[in-house]
């Protein structure tokens, strides 16, 4: 059992340090040669680069030490071991790719609607593999990630505040068309900071009140071979009971389960919902075929 554990913590700490090297890269590669700004600690990095001629990793390093003593008041011991692990390791890489990159730097100042689109892409997927494996790269992605926490605040949504108060203050050195792309990378961040995170499936969730609802759940056991639950429900006006399903399917099943209902009972109350990950029967593992329901 404990190899099994060792085995995993080995791999998510080599995941955040690739998530990292990822973020690192667009950061050094593309935004700093197309002059296009960043949110939050690496935000105020870029800054003091342009201002001070400091380096990135360095300050990057400086300016997460206080916000890494908030985050030992909300974060136990193993996430305040991978967000050290993940701060050090953006800094690294920061320094790494400025000095010692593969490739020339991605000057598309002629096209900066691509080059905001590829920093967006590459920031956000890093980030987002950091955040998968349970990480940070250190500065607002501390506080970010103890909302996530504390009070269910989609990350991606935190870090676009964060960004747009950062990215008023980067004004001072660039001009308005740079912080207009730069405020387009930062939305494509943030969606696929979300969309990595929280995995690529989406599912919809059916929440279907009907009289029939017996009907309802054989047909979508045997011709959607769904998984479904009864649930207790009272009526708000008659105060009658009510059985209530719910079950879970793909996007493209909306379709078929929707005509299925209106089939049966035309007059059923049916809520779909977006379900942003499904795990279990039919979804990360494959259902057995065997019906609940049988026709007789």
């Amino acid at each position: 059992m404990s190899k099994i554990i060792n085995k995993h913590f080995l791999f998510q700490i080599l995941m955040i340090a690739i998530g990292c090297s990822i973020y690192a890269f667009s950061l050094d590669i593309i935004s700093i040669p197309n002059r296009l700004a960043d949110g939050g600690i690496s935000g105020l990095a870029l800054l003091f680069r342009f201002w001070f001629h400091i380096d990135p990793g360095f300050s990057t390093l400086v300016l997460n030490i206080p916000l890494l003593i908030i985050g030992y008041k909300f974060m136990g011991k193993k996430l305040l071991a991978l967000t050290l692990w993940g701060t050090a390791c953006l800094s690294f890489f920061l320094w790494f790719w400025l000095h010692y990159s593969i490739i020339n730097h991605l000057n598309l100042n002629h096209d900066l609607f691509i080059a905001a689109v590829l920093a967006g892409l590459f920031s956000g997927f890093g980030i987002g593999i950091v955040f998968r494996f349970g990480g940070t790269t250190g500065g607002t992605d501390i506080i970010a990630r103890i909302l996530d926490l504390k009070l269910g605040i989609p990350v991606g949504k935190t870090l676009l505040a964060l960004d747009a108060f950062v990215l008023t203050i980067s004004l001072s050195y660039l001009d308005l068309t740079h912080m207009m792309y730069t405020l387009l990378a930062s939305f494509v961040l943030a969606q696929i900071t979300d969309y990595v995170q929280e995995g690529s499936y989406a599912a919809r969730g059916l929440l279907i009140i009907s009289d029939k609802y017996q009907e309802i759940a054989t047909e979508i056991d045997q011709q959607l071979d769904r998984g479904f639950t009864f649930l207790n429900g009272e009526g708000g006006f008659q105060q009658d009971d009510k059985k209530i399903i719910y079950c879970v399917v793909s996007p493209r099943e909306i379709s078929n389960v929707r005509n299925l209902i209106l089939n049966i009972d035309e007059h059923a109350f049916v809520s779909i919902i977006d379900v942003h990950e499904a795990l279990g029967q039919g979804f990360t593992y494959q259902r057995k075929k065997k019906h609940i329901f049988f026709k007789k």
